[in-house]
Formats: structure tokens, sequence, C-alpha cells
């Protein structure tokens, strides 16, 4: 395989959101379980690594160099050291862009200012490193620096007589949804659950720093103080507004669309994952039962979307992951809903519209989560512990 060029590249070739890298990884893992030849995942991994590669500044896990790592690591599952030498080469470049990404938050702390989504985030930020990091280089220095600057995050800040957590952002979640004095976000993409779940991934992998569990029980307080009980079960608020933060109280009582992203299968599976790091039995089982309560009828009517980020594939297997883990079959007994409507989502067309072929948000994601159900097993590639879900 050839080595990579470090040179700007087309997203759509590199991108684990909506580009075709996302057919690589559908490829790696119906290599690995068997049921294709290694032939075409071959020649997808071999053009995906002779296109230049971003390895630029605005890089993370679902974009450019580090994306590509975790493609070709996924293709090293069966034990074979297939892309080797590309691998140690990304491996360095993986170092250094995380270097660069702790040198730059230390500035922002010193200089008293709120992170952006970018500096932490699982999609561009050093979140998103730690899950590469636990991968690749899981006893190294440098895999312990963002694991501490992780830890760092989870500590508040008062500003206005107001607690903040370390997280605080200033910018809004989405243009379409502005908070004008910032936020706090808890979804598992851009805010505490990632958080949350790469401390409790990290610490079930026997990978600790100083502060890591009393981290995760602060995050897991956290997620219990804005917890809200309703008729259709357990949920968050997507963020926290300074206001909320002021009150108490989230304004809006609408519980997000049941989603891997923002809505309570992401946000319960972090915390079922960080209550057994931190051996929190009642944590536990309060997650599993919010999962639960997503896999009723009502709850899978509400997504209209088929991909893993908001969608059926990301409720199936966030909800499958975490089955595996649960201490009753509380999960696996309502599994059949949720996976009735994967396998007829699954069984369209090739060329139905699916928004597009990627991974996070297109048909690629959802043939991923099919193989799950199809095999009743967890993915052979680990393709999902880019959701932080495993």
């Amino acid at each position: 395989m050839n080595t990579p060029s470090l040179e700007q590249a087309p997203p759509s070739t590199q991108s684990l959101i909506s580009g075709s890298a996302g057919q690589v990884l559908l490829s790696v893992e119906h290599a690995l379980a068997g049921n294709q030849t290694w032939d075409r995942a071959r020649a997808r991994l071999r053009a995906l690594a002779a296109a230049p590669v971003e390895a630029g500044g605005h890089t993370g896990l679902f974009y450019g160099a580090p994306a590509l790592t975790f493609i070709l690591h996924t293709a090293q599952a069966d034990g074979h050291q297939r892309a080797r030498a590309t691998l140690d080469l990304l491996d360095a470049h993986l170092t250094r862009l995380a270097r660069v990404r702790l040198a730059a938050a230390e500035r922002r702390i010193a200089a008293g200012l709120a992170p952006e989504f970018s500096e932490y985030d699982l999609f561009r930020g050093l979140t998103g490193y730690g899950v590469l990091l636990l991968l690749r280089q899981p006893g190294s220095n440098v895999t312990a620096d963002v694991l501490e600057y992780i830890v760092r995050l989870t500590r508040p800040h008062v500003d206005d007589g107001v607690s903040r957590p370390g997280w605080w952002v200033e910018h809004d979640p989405d243009p379409a949804a502005p908070t004008p004095s910032g936020h706090a976000n808890l979804g598992m993409a851009h805010g505490a659950a990632g958080i949350l779940a790469l401390l409790g991934v990290a610490a079930r992998r026997g990978i600790a720093v100083p502060g890591q569990l009393d981290a995760i029980r602060t995050l897991l307080d956290w997620f219990d103080q804005w917890r809200q009980d309703g008729p259709d079960g357990t949920w968050w608020p997507q963020w926290l507004t300074h206001n909320e933060l002021r009150t108490g109280r989230p304004a809006h009582q609408h519980q997000p669309r049941p989603s891997w992203c923002y809505g309570s299968p992401g946000v319960a599976r972090a915390i079922q994952i960080g209550a057994i790091a931190a051996n929190d039995h009642a944590r536990r089982a309060t997650a599993e039962a919010a999962i639960a309560s997503t896999l009723t009828s009502v709850q899978v009517a509400r997504l209209t979307d088929s991909g893993l980020c908001h969608g059926i594939a990301g409720l199936y297997q966030s909800a499958f992951r975490a089955s595996l883990d649960a201490a009753d079959s509380i999960i696996t007994d309502r599994l059949p809903t949720v996976a009735q409507r994967l396998a007829a989502v699954a069984a369209c067309p090739a060329d139905a519209p699916f928004g597009d072929s990627g991974f996070l948000t297109g048909r690629a994601g959802v043939d991923l989560a099919a193989a799950s159900l199809a095999h009743d097993q967890p993915p052979t590639s680990g393709w999902d512990t880019c959701l932080l879900i495993a």
C-alpha cells in the first residue's frame, strides 16, 4: 500500500461524516466477517491511502489523517498487519496533531477563554483524538496527556455567580438554534456524553490518569442533576443555557428524538459505560432503563432518518452495544422493535434515498448496523468504537 501524501484532498474521499470512506469501512467489515473476499476491501483501502491526505489542524477522528488511521486500524482487527508502513506514518502524525491541539488548549486555558467544539468534541476535537489514541497508542504519554486534559475539562468554573462546566462554549450548538450567551452541550457528538464515554472506555480498558474516576463521578452527578423523567421514559436536554444553569431547570420540556448524537440512546450508553467503570449499580440501572424506554414502537416511530447519527441505525447499534453490558435482559427483550425497522430500511434498494452513501449519515452506516443485526454479535472490525459506544 502506498504511503499517503499529506496534502489537501477532497473531503468526500476521507470523511466519515458523509464521504466515500464509509464504504471502505463497510468492505473491511464484510471481509473480516467472511461475507466477502478481501479483494474489494484491499482495492478500496489502497485507493483511500493513495489519495492525498489532509493532516492539518482542522482534521479529527471523522476527517483527514485521523479518519484514515481509524479505517486502516479496523483492517487489522484479525491480527494481520495490513498497511503497517502507512499506519506507522499516520501514527506519527496523530501524535503531532494531538500535541498541537493540547498546546492550543493550554493557551486557551491560560487566557481564561471558553473552548469551542473543535477543541474537545468527538468529531474534530481531543475526545476524538482520545478514541484513536486508545486504539493505536494506549500506553503512551500523549494518550495520558489527552485523558488528563479531558479530566480538567470536567472541572467547573463560576461565572456571574453561576457554576459552568469546563466544556461550556460561547457559540451556538447549531445555526438554527441560537444560544446568545453560550451553552453546555450534553450530547455524545459535541458534549458531556462523549467526554464521559471516553473516560469510561479508557477506565474499562485499564487506562487511567489521576483524577479520572473523580471526573467520571462528576459527570454522572451532572447527568443525574439534569435527568428528566416523563411518561415515555428518562431523557436529558440536548444542551443548557446560562439561564437554565442559573435556575436549575431546562426551559424546554420536550424529549429529544431517540438518536445517538443527542438523544437518550447515546447519553444513556455513555452513563452506562461510566457507571460500570465507577462500579455504580444505581446509575447503571437508570441508564439501562432509559435505553430500554427508547425501544418502544412509539419512540422508534419518532425517527424519520435511517442513519447512525440521528436515525434508526444509531439507535439500534447503541442499544445493541448496551444490551451486551446490561445487568438484565430489559434492553435485549425490546430490541426486536427497532431491529425490524432497521431490517426494513436495510432491505431498500441501494439507490434508495438515504441522503448519501457515507458512514455517519448515509447508507454505509445503515448497512454496518444491519450487519450487526444479521450476525447478532459485535462488529468484527470494531467500527463502532468511533461512536464511543464500545
